[in-house]
């Protein structure tokens, strides 16, 4: 699938995040894969998807592209840190390979445009993870088929906030001209839709829909509160 065909496909739509940390219930490769079938079921459009056995599987038995990545480590560059991580993800089955594009030093010595290359000579596409507006700027220059929000606010640097970052999305979407994807803290349909109108190409939803842990733990944060 092309970029061109792929953004298509993604254009106003939902892309379902099918995660689970560590030491999650959730964390089983088979609930994932429930999880995905369920948000395909929803009329989500894509489904990212973490380590190569798990995007196997979901690109296995969903009939959706998956967006893959591979978390190494919990500091620094972890989202698909190398051109072997990205590669495999690749060989697992994922349309796009989702990796860290911060201005950050990679584990092993390579470059953001070292993956770029490699992942386009495999024949799929990269989703760059980024937490600034020049970062965005810089992998879309780098080749980088779609940009993403995802780090804002997770990078040392970056604001805290609660939702969306929803100043970078349309930062990103006036000074790039690849699709810009929102992602991190979208908790509501109405961040989601509002991330739209400020020009996102499509939204990333995860944990307000796939994380029964992180949800009963706020509902239970609050009762506590009384």
């Amino acid at each position: 699938m092309t970029a061109q065909d792929l953004a298509g496909s993604l254009w106003g739509r939902l892309i379902v995040s099918c995660q689970a940390p560590p030491g999650d219930p959730m964390r089983e490769t088979s609930a994932l894969v429930r999880l995905a079938r369920s948000a395909a079921a929803g009329g989500g459009a894509a489904i990212r998807a973490n380590e190569p056995e798990v995007v196997a599987a979901i690109a296995g038995a969903v009939g959706l592209p998956v967006i893959g990545l591979w978390k190494d480590g919990d500091t620094g560059v972890y989202i698909t840190p190398s051109v072997r991580h990205a590669l495999a993800i690749v060989e697992a089955g994922a349309a796009v390979v989702a990796a860290d594009a911060t201005d950050r030093p990679r584990p092993d010595g390579s470059s953001f445009a070292d993956l770029v290359a490699a992942v386009h000579g495999a024949g799929a596409l990269v989703m760059a993870d980024v937490s600034t507006l020049a970062e965005g700027i810089t992998a879309a220059g780098l080749g980088a088929d779609f940009v993403s929000t995802t780090l804002s606010g997770y990078v040392p640097g970056t604001p805290a906030q609660h939702g969306p970052d929803l100043g970078l999305v349309a930062a990103l979407a006036a000074a790039v001209d690849v699709p810009v994807v929102a992602e991190g803290r979208v908790n509501t349909p109405e961040e989601a839709a509002e991330a739209l109108s400020l020009g996102a190409h499509s939204v990333v939803v995860g944990t307000a829909i796939t994380a029964p842990t992180a949800l009963t733990a706020r509902f239970v944060a609050a009762l506590s509160l009384r």
